[in-house]
């Protein structure tokens, strides 16, 4: 069957009744754009409502992949980070929304990075920047982002990417351990849910598919202690920094 054919018909079964998934029409529009059989190889497969598995992560099912784009309100010209680049079919759809040469996408796993370049390429979406990195970081050297997409789960919104949203921007992520919600975070700190969702969680340097597997807490471990850090003011610092003086002083040489 005609692939164009077939995203008609994706496209139509999430804004049906029955799903009620798809209600943005600026959304509905760029799914319809975007070759999905391009990042799954199956063009039936492609265009059902269903995730498929590529190189040890989830490509999400066209409903999860809705619901996020709509949660982030994607403008022409808006400034994107995908966190967790996949396939690359979220970008792809965040392309046809904010213009390719402002999507950036990354991805902790080699792999995932070079096959969402093919697709993306062969999808014609070439602008985007795609490049592999630890997702906790972002991208700082491109920031600030309008908005800001993590595709992975994580108890609390990573530091780094919440410093590398703009003043008005907005991150959206699943939010939680076992139990998640999709959430949106602004740049001040508002919170906004959108119902329950089920991600893998973010992984950190060493943890992806084929390594060696450490602590996953490790990074949250050091973020709190760099906000009780930074959270110190006057007399409290300079006591903390006269007793580092006096236990320095005091060890044997």
């Amino acid at each position: 069957m005609d692939p164009a054919v077939l995203r008609e018909d994706m496209v139509d079964g999430l804004e049906s009744a029955a799903k009620d998934v798809l209600r943005d029409e600026a959304v509905a529009v760029a799914m319809r754009d975007v070759p999905r059989h391009e990042f799954v190889d199956d063009e039936r497969a492609a265009y059902a409502d269903r995730e498929h598995e590529v190189f040890g992560t989830r490509v999400l099912a066209p409903s999860t992949a809705a619901r996020m784009l709509q949660a982030l309100d994607l403008e022409e010209g808006h400034s994107v980070l995908i966190v967790g680049a996949g396939v690359g079919y979220t970008a792809a759809v965040a392309a046809e929304l904010a213009g390719e040469a402002n999507v950036h996408a990354i991805d902790i796993a080699r792999p995932l990075v070079y096959e969402a370049r093919g697709n993306l390429a062969s999808a014609g979406y070439e602008g985007v920047l795609v490049d592999r990195r630890d997702g906790a970081d972002g991208l700082p050297e491109y920031a600030p982002f309008d908005r800001i997409l993590l595709e992975a789960a994580a108890v609390d919104p990573p530091r780094a990417l919440r410093k590398q949203l703009a003043d008005d921007g907005r991150l959206v992520l699943p939010r939680g351990s076992q139990s998640q919600r999709l959430e949106v975070v602004t740049a001040d700190g508002d919170r906004e849910r959108r119902g329950p969702v089920a991600f893998d969680p973010l992984l950190v340097e060493g943890e992806q598919s084929g390594a060696v597997e450490r602590n996953r807490t490790a990074r949250e471990d050091v973020e709190h202690a760099q906000r009780r850090a930074e959270s110190r003011r006057g007399w409290e610092q300079d006591w903390i920094e006269w007793d580092e003086a006096i236990d320095s002083q005091s060890r044997p040489r």
